[in-house]
This record gives C-alpha cells, structure tokens and sequence, in this order.
C-alpha cells in the first residue's frame, strides 16, 4: 500500500461542514485543491489525515471494496460531531483543511489493527466480495452486510483505549471460524483525527505504506442508478493507497460543492457511492464537464498534473 502525496488546498477558513452555503472549490485554477506550486496555505502547520485499512493475509478485502470505503471513511470523519464547533477533533480538522490537505493510507492486520482501533478514530466497515451459496454457510442479514450502494456503511462502536489495552479483544471481538472467514474479506478502514506532519501517534507511524495490493477478483458490476460515482483515469496505473486517498480526495470534493440539503441527504444515505474505472471513451468527457476533478500534485506514482478522479454526484451534475 502506497502512501498519497498528493497534496490539496482549500480556500478562505470556514466550517466546511456547517456552511449556511456551499463552499466554492474549483477543480482548476488559482485556488485549485491539487496544485503543487507553492502558496500562502504552505505557510501554516501542515496536518496529514491519517487512514488504515485493514488488510489480513488469509482474506484481504477487494481493491474496489477498500476504495469505497476509505471514500466513506473520510466523509464520516468529516460529519463526526467531534469535528464541528468545541469538538474534540475541532480545531485538527480546520488547521488542515485550510492548509495542504494531505491524506496517507497506511495497512495492518493482527495485533497491528487492533493497536490502531484503540486510538481516537472511527473504523467503517464496506461489504464483503458476494459469495456463492457453496462458500456461504448461512445467509447473511441485511444490516450485517449489505452492498454499500444500498446500505450506510457500518462505524464501529468506539472503545475505550483503557479498555482494549487491558482487553485487546475488545476492539476486534473473536469470532467463530466461519464467521471470521466472512468478516475478513470485509473493507474496514479506521480514519483518524488529522495530525501533524510529522507527529505520527507512535501505534501508527510504524505501519508500512507499501506492501501488499488489493484486486477484484470478479469482475465489478456496474454502480446502481442515482449513486454517486467516483470515476478513476482509466489509463492511470495506481496502487491501492493512492487509489484510496485519491478516492477519499474526490468525495471530499464533492461534499465542498454540494448544497446543505444536498449534503443532509447524503448523508442520510451513509454516504451511498461507488467507485468506478470509467470507461475510456468517456474519461474526456467527464473531466471536462465541470464535475470536481482531483488533480495530483505528482509527489508519487503519477506524473504532476494528472487528474486521477472525476466526482459525479447527481446533485452536482444536475447543475451543469
């Protein structure tokens, strides 16, 4: 899993969550959130937001699964009450949206992930690769596990750290065999409060950045009709981390522009989206519709200036 240095600037200091009005955040430009050339922004503290995804070696989630999910991970983040007002995560999460908005993709498994679920964060969860009625012992219920398209995603009851460090058991519960075969192919992602650049919490500083990539194993359908759609460059070759930050990029973009009502509908949903590989002869015409666009600042994988992902929320569409 790659680590994403993409960097993204915001405009003037404001809640981005409780704005009377929508925040205007152009995809190009002089204030575009993914230039790389230095501005007045690079002057402040810089934060990075830290994620981890879960990713065990008998049963790691699929590549689409992770991405959308980390998607979510930042838009719950985003919505915590502990971001907004006297909020414990308040003032981390204003310093860094109005500076170089920075996200990092570490991995984990084990002892490792349980480590990271007793620090201050939410752990959402996607949904697991369908299985067929050989591989499923039993059916699985609705609110256990249902496609992110149709159902919120899952956050995790928080745990005390107190707690997990006398029980680590407490943060990730034992399971029987079968179950635990189920639950590991699941996404989980763990999004925390926004940190300093270079002040990692220790428990997550010595995760890798690298190392295993996710697939899909099965073909991916097609996202369900009113969805909101991350589309991903087709003819860019990305790692796994950096797809996953540069998903997490394109809706938080998307939530920026979008209307309050909008925004409280969203939300409402879980944040339903997909994320998608657009089909090639379409990627010119999506990046240049006016949709949000994540450009990358080219510190890793890609070349400077690459747009890696188009925000196609109908909401935002429906105003071009």
């Amino acid at each position: 899993m790659s680590t994403d240095d993409t960097q993204a600037a915001r405009g003037p200091a404001r809640d981005a969550l409780r704005d009377p009005a929508p925040t205007p955040v152009p995809a190009v430009g002089a204030d575009s959130p993914f230039r790389r050339e230095h501005a007045i922004r690079d002057e402040a503290p810089q934060f990075v937001l830290p994620l981890v995804v879960r990713i065990e070696k008998a049963a790691p989630p699929t590549r689409t699964a992770a991405l959308e999910t980390a998607a979510r991970a930042v838009l719950v983040l985003l919505t915590d009450e502990r971001a907004h007002g006297e909020g414990e995560w308040a003032a981390a999460v204003r310093d860094w949206q109005d500076a170089r908005i920075r996200k990092v993709v570490r991995r984990a498994r084990g002892a490792e992930w349980r480590k990271a679920g007793t620090l201050p964060g939410v752990t959402v969860r996607g949904e697991a690769p369908p299985r067929t009625s050989a591989q499923t012992p039993t059916a699985q219920t609705p609110t256990a596990q249902a496609p992110p398209s149709q159902a919120p995603p899952q956050a995790s009851p928080e745990v005390s750290p107190e707690a997990a460090a006398q029980d680590p058991a407490q943060a990730s519960p034992p399971a029987s065999p079968q179950a635990a075969s189920q639950a590991s192919s699941e996404a989980e992602v763990r999004v925390f409060p926004p940190v300093p650049l270079d002040g990692w919490p220790k428990e997550l500083a010595k995760l890798q950045v690298s190392g295993t990539d996710l697939d899909d194993p099965e073909p991916v359908p097609p996202a369900a009709p009113g969805v909101p759609v991350l589309w991903l460059n087709p003819d860019l070759d990305m790692s796994a981390g950096k797809a996953m930050a540069q998903a997490g990029h394109a809706a938080q973009l998307a939530w920026w522009e979008l209307a309050p009502a909008d925004r409280a509908a969203w939300r409402d949903s879980g944040f339903r989206l997909a994320v998608r590989t657009a089909p090639r002869e379409r990627w010119a015409e999506l990046s240049g519709s006016g949709l949000p666009v994540v450009r990358d600042a080219g510190f890793t994988e890609i070349a400077p200036g690459s747009c890696t992902v188009v925000s196609d929320h109908p909401a935002l569409r429906a105003r071009l």
